[in-house]
């Protein structure tokens, strides 16, 4: 359709659904789980990079189209497989992110909107033609302008709609306390991955443990029951 923007291919908006921008990189098709395992190494959530494996072995020539079967795929949920549904294939599919549920509630209902109201409000406004245009400009509206904390409702093209702006009652988040990434179980995981990623013939479990912490050992367990690695003889691998 003229003046459409550019369509991108399935498998590109799978990925860009399930890494954020500043995570979004590139790994071989058709290769090993190690070696997509090592290219992925260092942008975080191994799992992810593991489920679009599975999900490229699945439909090595193609994503499915519909909802149900986007739906099944490894990793992927209600938002993802809609987000994949508009994006790829312009499936009009009402849509419910953190940003479409700060903008549409606020606008609309004064305070930010639940997942459910969310999709019923994007339901109800949704465009004809050009839906994934629509849910673009709602997210990078709340990306950019209508923010969590400190909104800049100045610049905001829809300020004169808005009911938050109104009542002079924009919601701020209280951010949820967090354990320190530096001692984080995630970023152990991270540095678990990053280091086999290194030793193609793997490394003793003990040896990670003294790299890392005596926590290593459990992460190791974890992984190797996710998929994400092998021990074998105390030896562990990414796998083949």
């Amino acid at each position: 359709m003229r003046g459409s923007a550019p369509q991108p291919p399935r498998y590109s908006a799978l990925v860009s659904c399930v890494t954020t921008r500043a995570t979004r990189g590139t790994f071989p098709g058709g290769a090993p789980l190690g070696e997509v395992l090592r290219a992925w190494s260092g942008l975080g959530y191994n799992r992810r990079a593991r489920d679009l494996w599975r999900s490229a072995r699945l439909h090595p020539r193609s994503l499915p189209r519909d909802l149900a079967h986007l739906d099944a795929l490894p990793g992927v949920g209600a938002y993802t497989a809609g987000a994949v549904a508009c994006f790829a294939h312009g499936a009009r599919v009402p849509l419910a992110d953190t940003n479409i549920r700060r903008v549409l509630g606020r606008v609309l209902l004064g305070r930010v909107a639940s997942e459910w109201e969310a999709r019923e409000l994007d339901a109800a406004l949704l465009p004809r033609r050009n839906a994934d245009r629509w849910h673009h400009a709602l997210m990078d509206l709340g990306a950019t302008i209508c923010v969590s904390r400190s909104p800049r409702c100045t610049a905001c093209p829809i300020a004169a709609l808005c009911r938050a702006r109104a009542r002079g009652d924009v919601p701020r988040a209280t951010p949820r306390p967090q354990p320190p990434f530096a001692t984080s179980d995630r970023r152990r995981r991270g540095r678990i991955i990053a280091a086999l990623a290194n030793a193609r013939a793997g490394l003793a479990v003990g040896t990670l443990a003294r790299r890392i912490d005596r926590r290593a050992v459990d992460l190791v367990a974890t992984l190797e029951h996710e998929g994400l690695l092998e021990v074998r003889a105390g030896r562990a691998r990414l796998p083949e």
